[in-house]
């Protein structure tokens, strides 16, 4: 039985269970499946990573303190978060991957460093 490309049509040559001709005809196979879910996964993905980058660059010492207003006029979404975390005593920190913010009165916050 011949087999041929799920890409270009060509016919396959190699293992059985081998789908495409060559790893360019792989790539744009995926690529073109995935576009749709890409652009939203990219989007937000973009967004943690600015979010990441706030919190680093306002938490040198892996502990200090800011306002909302300070992470909003730099751009911080609050909506997005890889991870909350919970205390013992109830505190409720949020995180972007190891950078967590903790929030305080008056609009304040408590920036953290996750080992």
């Amino acid at each position: 039985m011949e087999r041929k490309c799920l890409e270009c049509g060509t016919t396959v040559i190699g293992r059985v269970d081998k789908k495409f001709c060559d790893d360019g005809c792989r790539n744009n196979y995926n690529n073109r499946i995935n576009r749709d879910a890409t652009n939203a996964i990219r989007n937000t993905n973009n967004s943690l990573r600015r979010n990441w980058r706030i919190l680093k660059s306002l938490n040198p010492k892996q502990k200090s303190k800011t306002t909302r207003g300070k992470l909003l006029e730099l751009g911080f979404n609050f909506n997005l978060y890889t991870r909350i975390y919970t205390t013992k005593a109830g505190a409720v920190y949020y995180f972007v991957y190891d950078q967590g913010y903790l929030p305080l009165e008056n609009d304040y916050f408590a920036l953290v460093k996750r080992e």
